[in-house]
């Protein structure tokens, strides 16, 4: 990659700009950091922007569980027809439209419930083979004459090759796919996953492409990304941010810092200056307030002897000038 020298600005956030001979120096560190594997990031330019493009890595820290999607956007579910549809003679369609009248439903019988050798099925007109008429003729439901158990449907069974398809095309979360008893479940907390993105996306255009390619159906509104440091600190990134920009500056090592998904009402803020303190322990930080407490009562000790004295001067200046007389 050519990393010679640039002049001009690059956007980082809202009225925030860096150099692009500075990003360039921290995407150098950054790709060598990562040399030989694809978290390596390139960058080109378009109409005089530049653009750095690339996988950055999120790492999953949500408390509560998230709602897969009951299906892939490509994939129609057929509802299975009812008996009152078939009876009324009308079919419905992958999206409910109704479609020609059918006579009879196209069903197939598994080899399970295939009659024994010698038994002869009903009649479909009604009557059989000794030309009796069944006893529930006037009943207004489809008469059965197959368990349900074994009837198959067709347009319900997929070959090897589309699930295998389907698979595809649904990612899976840290190699969970998706489980209809399992479509509501919580990722492991701190387990890392990656999306394609650049650094003209701002953050919440990240969020929903995060939550697309995995068929999340809850809300971007719902998440923030936060940079979590080792020493506590939490920064949340602002919707005007680039979330791949600031992981340059950042800098590649995670065991400094990682972006986390995270819902905005179950994490506050952090500030270098408190998180100094969050990893102490209990009798150390009552230490710390001790130690404070005693250096604000000497502070204030200090302040009342200098105004005592200084009330004292100003008493005794007040009584030497009422023992002098005045002078015309």
């Amino acid at each position: 990659m050519d990393y010679s020298h640039q002049t001009s600005l690059v956007p980082c956030g809202h009225d925030k700009y860096i150099s692009k001979n500075e990003l360039l120096l921290h995407l150098k560190t950054y790709n060598l950091y990562y040399e030989g594997q694809n978290l390596q990031l390139r960058h080109r330019e378009e109409e005089d922007e530049f653009i750095v493009e690339g996988l950055l890595n999120i790492s999953w820290g949500l408390r509560r569980p998230i709602r897969l999607q009951m299906q892939d956007d490509n994939e129609r579910i057929r509802p299975p027809p009812s008996s009152s549809s078939w009876h009324s003679g009308c079919n419905l369609g992958a999206q409910g439209t109704i479609l020609k009248p059918l006579t009879m439903p196209n069903i197939q019988i598994s080899e399970a419930d295939a009659p024994p050798e010698g038994e002869q099925t009903p009649s479909p007109t009604g009557t059989d083979s000794r030309g009796l008429k069944p006893l529930q003729e006037d009943t207004p439901q489809l008469m059965r004459t197959r368990s349900d158990v074994g009837v198959r449907r067709r347009g319900n069974v997929r070959t090897p090759g589309d699930q295998r398809r389907i698979r595809r095309h649904r990612f899976s979360i840290n190699g969970h796919f998706y489980n209809h008893k399992t479509s509501v479940f919580t990722p492991a907390y701190g387990s890392v996953t990656n999306v394609r993105i650049n650094s003209t996306m701002t953050t919440p255009q990240v969020l929903k492409l995060l939550l697309n390619k995995f068929k999340i159906e809850n809300s971007a509104e719902e998440f923030a990304l936060y940079v979590v440091h080792t020493s506590g600190e939490k920064q949340k990134l602002k919707n005007t941010d680039y979330p791949l920009v600031a992981r340059i500056l950042q800098g590649p090592c995670e065991q400094v810092s990682k972006v986390f998904l995270m819902e905005k009402d179950q994490v506050q803020e952090i500030t270098y200056d408190v998180a100094q303190y969050i990893k102490f322990e209990m009798p150390v930080l009552k230490s710390f307030i001790q130690k404070l407490q005693e250096e604000e009562d000497r502070e204030v000790k200090k302040l009342m002897r200098k105004y005592t004295v200084l009330r004292l001067m100003i008493r005794q200046r007040l009584e030497e000038m009422a023992e002098t007389p005045a002078t015309i």
